[in-house]
């Protein structure tokens, strides 16, 4: 390939839309184009990248025997609302875009293909002896993202690959899944990508268990848990830990039980609250208030207690809510803080904010329209293993001192409901520490149980005759997001850096001087001879002045550059790898013996 073929446009600035280092750079260097809000063209060299990705992609999966197939994006709403997702799905997140046909019937256009697939093994896998089978895709799809940023990291159209196992035990769902893990690894490894497997929570899509796969890299949206031992590792939204230790309230304050009055005049917040008495955080109980919606129109009032100086995990709570409301009320559309505000237009009764207790009364409910009647209480440990605390005193400017569950009230429901932290102590050996990092989820592999496979009626007969319901894992990798992750984690502020194995070229022959014959004919040459050798091979053969093929060149980010310039006359060349910027001058003639062996080991990718 030619560049004067190649249809490259480069830009001198930053894109005044781009805000992380790889989404700058990919429009900078002409990969990729935005043709609306998280809408992108994949440009030429874009496309080989991508084609090299699903190609590593490939080539493991059907590693481990899965059989690649390809699914309809358009999806009918009835297999959706069948598994309970449609709502949550539309109405609730709103991430998926759906429309009606002609003819009134509902449709989505696929953002993952769960209930697709299992339709499908509903109809065509009828007996064990059919099992295991493990089906998976390379596509286009679609999310409504409220907020599409950082280029291709979270768009409304992506590639991504997803696989579908089904089992007719839970034994072969693991092993599937320890399968999975292991091709993953290596996907990664060779595509050059440092990359951790982290615990995960499932999120909308369920099962008994997930792993996260993250690149490692600082404008990663999520934040990693690990303990330098190596042997955890969890995305903030699953992660576990234990809380640093309370301060206990002095003897003769903790045996009030019921609690003593205190003035807290504009005290709304634990800060304020401690600074002003002298308290410490963690002796305090702080309440939140809280209202889920749900599928059927019904909405629930949560109030949610934690030691002060912890945060809630939105997604733990999320869970916990689901777990307990959601077989009656269908999904879990959101929940939402209940500002003072909604309350009165509501037309509850009075409601202390900033000064609320966990012994707050049902009786405030009263007059809610479509609202469950009574409190869902929960409560974090670190709240409810206090022997004494303080809280609000369900009163204006009051809060209580010495108060203690049983006393002033039952304790709640306690379930994990806190935000791990860095610093944190490990649970696994309280001798570690989390330590925190930011990655880029570019995979994430399931343990789904039966959850679709009983609500879409995905039945086999085993082997001792009796119809059961298919065992499920799904898998996947986010192909796109992939390609520009490597960008993130492999650039400098020259360009881009890219790993040889992904590289849309692995050399690029930049003629320094077009008009120079000598020049001109060893660059044809070069090439050619780089062509047959087998090496994907850009030749630069613009007539453009040489520092802007340098500079374009680092841009673009091509692994090993070969300059033709004034040595050509006495047929030297010059070799620069792009990574390091080591250069060496030699014979043209020894180009491909100095070449071949380090570009056959970087075709590997990483060890792992």
């Amino acid at each position: 390939m030619r560049v004067s073929r190649l249809m490259l446009v480069t830009l001198r600035d930053d894109p005044a839309e781009a805000e992380i280092p790889s989404h700058k750079l990919l429009l900078r260097a002409g990969y990729i184009r935005r043709v609306a809000s998280g809408i992108y063209a994949y440009l030429p060299l874009m496309w080989r990248v991508l084609q090299k990705v699903s190609r590593v992609v490939r080539e493991e999966m059907d590693h481990t025997g899965a059989l690649e197939t390809l699914l309809p994006q358009l999806q009918p709403a009835e297999l959706w609302q069948r598994s309970g997702r449609w709502a949550g799905y539309t109405a609730g997140e709103g991430i998926m875009f759906h429309l009606k046909d002609r003819q009134g019937r509902e449709l989505g256009l696929g953002p993952t293909h769960e209930e697709v697939i299992t339709a499908l093994a509903a109809d065509l896998l009828r007996s064990y002896r059919q099992l295991p089978v493990n089906l998976y895709q390379i596509q286009g799809k679609f999310r409504d993202e409220i907020r599409p940023r950082f280029g291709l990291m979270r768009g409304r159209e992506f590639i991504m690959k997803d696989a579908y196992s089904f089992h007719a035990d839970e034994a072969s769902l693991r092993e599937t899944y320890a399968a999975m893990d292991g091709a993953y690894r290596r996907i990664f490894a060779r595509c050059g990508l440092r990359a951790v497997a982290v615990e995960a929570d499932s999120g909308a899509i369920g099962g008994s268990a997930s792993q996260e796969f993250m690149v490692t890299a600082a404008a990663g949206e999520d934040l990693i848990l690990a303990s330098a031992d190596g042997r955890y590792a969890a995305n903030q939204e699953r992660a576990v830990s234990q809380a640093p230790e309370p301060v206990a309230l002095p003897d003769g304050v903790r045996a009030a039980g019921q609690g003593a009055p205190l003035s807290t005049p504009k005290q709304t917040s634990i800060e304020a609250l401690c600074e002003a008495h002298g308290f410490h955080p963690t002796q305090t109980v702080k309440v939140l208030l809280l209202l889920a919606r749900f599928e059927d129109g019904n909405q629930q009032p949560l109030l949610i207690s934690l030691r002060g100086d912890q945060q809630l995990n939105a997604v733990k709570l999320a869970n916990a809510v689901t777990a307990r409301c959601s077989a009656a009320h269908g999904a879990l559309l959101d929940i939402a803080p209940l500002s003072a505000e909604a309350a009165t237009k509501e037309g509850l009764g009075p409601i202390p904010f900033g000064f609320m207790g966990p012994h707050l009364g049902d009786a405030v409910l009263e007059g809610a329209r479509n609202w469950a009647p009574t409190f869902l209480r929960l409560a974090d440990p670190t709240a409810t293993d206090l022997d004494a605390f303080v809280c609000g005193g369900n009163a204006v400017d009051t809060h209580l001192v010495g108060a203690a569950w049983g006393g002033l009230c039952p304790s709640p429901e306690s379930l994990d409901l806190r935000a791990a932290q860095p610093g944190d102590r490990c649970q696994h050996d309280p001798s570690q520490r989390l330590e925190a990092s930011r990655g880029i989820e570019v995979g994430h592999i399931f343990q789904l149980g039966r959850k679709y496979s009983e609500a879409l009626e995905a039945r086999f007969t085993n082997e001792a005759g009796v119809e059961e319901a298919l065992w499920m894992g799904c898998y996947g990798i986010g192909v796109s997001r992939l390609a520009q992750a490597a960008v993130e984690q492999h650039h400098d502020d020259h360009g881009i850096c890219w790993p040889v194995s992904i590289a849309p070229f692995e050399v690029i022959v930049v003629v320094a001087n077009g008009a120079e014959s000598d020049q001109l004919s060893l660059g044809e040459r070069t090439y050619n001879e780089l062509q047959d050798a087998g090496v994907d091979v850009l030749l630069d053969d613009r007539a453009e002045r040489a520092g802007v093929k340098f500079k374009d060149a680092d841009l673009i980010g091509i692994p090993w550059r070969v300059v033709v310039g004034r040595g050509a006359a006495a047929g030297l060349v010059e070799l620069v790898e792009r990574s390091t910027g080591h250069k060496q001058e030699l014979p043209a003639s020894n180009l491909l013996a100095a070449l071949l062996p380090s570009l056959q080991t970087q075709r590997r990718g990483l060890e792992i």
